[in-house]
């Protein structure tokens, strides 16, 4: 491996390439009020700008999930994006409840079909639809799945596919939303029901833990002999889609989004009288708050079972609460930086027009990849990490692909499954008066209504 000067490396270079990239998209398209004392962007909630978001978040988790491989840590590539993963859900998070008490005011009977169209339709159906599609890859690949297993995984109480858990739990927040906000009439008081059902979400994982820990001997995880002679395979890593902080540490921004959605008008009004000084302190408490996270992964952190002292509970329920107040508080930061400055560019509103899907295909691309990641399987070669930018940016590039092609997949699966008569106003000219053209109401059912894009927010 060729080194420049001292330690630095190719690789150091490429992943400050890589990095320079990504921030380059935060540049492209911006609309910048900073330096313009009482003027601000009115439309830093849209619709385009929420997009553009989601799709920044959906293009960052892709680059996190590129991360995790084993050549790209080895290397360092990639690094910035190895533990950012959750703060990139957290966007997903924040949208997915801004946009639903957002369309639940102004929409009439919002809740009215609210589980057929929004979880069903919107999240649930797309859900099976990954399901299927990575059922029949594996099927096709042959991978060596127990007959009981593949009916957990079309159940989806364990995961086809790794990446799948963030529609599960999405199911879940938009359930209780429903609960709540059909059945309680005081929005604190729905906010307090929201955020406790959270804190019980998270109690699940800190007991559930990583693997089966209560199924063996003790610490039987720490025996490689054990893995290999003895484990069933429910009893492994990233089996159930509840084993994992990852679908709890990042969901309390959810909550963030609706409470956000709820006082908009106050806490736009507030930080606009003396914005500077006020985002910046928010700024630093987020900073603060971030440190306080560190501190508790470093201190105690949620992969304990590998300190040889069984589950470890405490441990992860600690680093839980270290967590919670950073994203709690990191989408606001977010949304309120974007009150001077936000991006809207043809790259962002792609991934956030397909971000669902594009996270959803990611898994398959990021394995049938591999093959350029790793040459030698193919081929003798001598370095064999020479191919690591093409892996980044062909996971980068299918990932988009294959998510579009999927998204059209389940809007064809919807509209097969959800026919809906559609309202419309249609001009009928009265015979007696050829300039009449008032127009009547008249219900249709219109076979080609194009399905609302799949996993839309809201």
């Amino acid at each position: 491996m060729a080194e420049f000067f001292g330690n630095i490396t190719i690789w150091t270079v490429l992943d400050k390439i890589l990095c320079f990239f990504f921030i380059v998209l935060f540049v492209w398209g911006g609309t910048n009020k900073f330096g313009r004392k009482g003027e601000f962007n009115d439309d830093f909630t849209g619709l385009d700008a929420m997009k553009s978001v989601r799709g920044f978040a959906a293009l960052g988790v892709i680059l996190h999930h590129t991360s995790q491989e084993f050549m790209f840590q080895e290397e360092g590539v990639l690094s910035a994006f190895v533990n950012a993963g959750a703060y990139f859900v957290a966007i997903f998070f924040f949208c997915s409840g801004y946009g639903l008490l957002k369309s639940f005011d102004t929409k009439k009977d919002y809740l009215k079909g609210f589980i057929k169209k929004r979880i069903v339709k919107a999240i649930v159906v797309p859900f099976y639809v990954n399901v299927i599609v990575y059922g029949v890859l594996m099927f096709i690949a042959k991978m060596p799945l127990e007959k009981t297993q593949w009916v957990t995984n079309f159940l989806g109480i364990t995961m086809m596919n790794r990446y799948a858990w963030f529609p599960i739990v999405l199911s879940i927040l938009y359930l209780v939303f429903y609960i709540c906000f059909r059945f309680i009439k005081n929005r604190p008081v729905c906010f307090a029901v929201i955020f406790v059902f959270m804190i019980g979400m998270a109690m699940v994982f800190c007991f559930a833990g990583h693997y089966a820990w209560w199924y063996g001997p003790e610490n039987w995880w720490m025996d490689d002999n054990y893995w290999e002679t003895q484990m069933q395979w429910w009893q492994g890593e990233q089996i159930f889609w509840f084993s994992g902080e990852w679908w709890v540490n990042a969901a309390p921004a959810f909550l963030t989004g609706l409470v956000f959605a709820n006082y908009e008008k106050q806490i736009v009004a507030f930080f606009k009288k003396k914005y500077a000084l006020k985002f910046h302190i928010l700024l630093i408490i987020t900073v603060i708050l971030y440190k306080l996270s560190d501190f508790g992964q470093a201190h105690w952190g949620y992969w304990t079972e590998w300190n040889g002292n069984g589950p470890a509970i405490a441990d992860k329920v600690c680093t839980y609460f270290c967590q919670l107040p950073l994203f709690l508080t990191l989408p606001l930061t977010v949304f309120v930086l974007m009150m001077k400055y936000h991006v809207s560019n043809p790259v962002s509103r792609f991934f956030g027009k397909y971000s669902l899907h594009t996270y959803l295909v990611n898994l398959a691309v990021i394995t049938s990849l591999r093959f350029i990641e790793l040459p030698e399987v193919l081929v003798n070669v001598g370095d064999v990490k020479n191919n690591l930018l093409l892996y980044a940016v062909g996971v980068i590039l299918l990932s988009a692909y294959f998510g579009m092609k999927e998204q059209k997949l389940t809007g064809w699966v919807q509209g097969k499954l959800f026919r809906e008569k559609k309202v419309y106003e249609a001009p009928r000219w009265s015979l007696s008066d050829p300039d009449d053209n008032s127009k009547h109401t008249v219900c249709v059912k219109d076979p080609v209504a194009p399905a609302k894009e799949a996993g839309s927010q809201g």
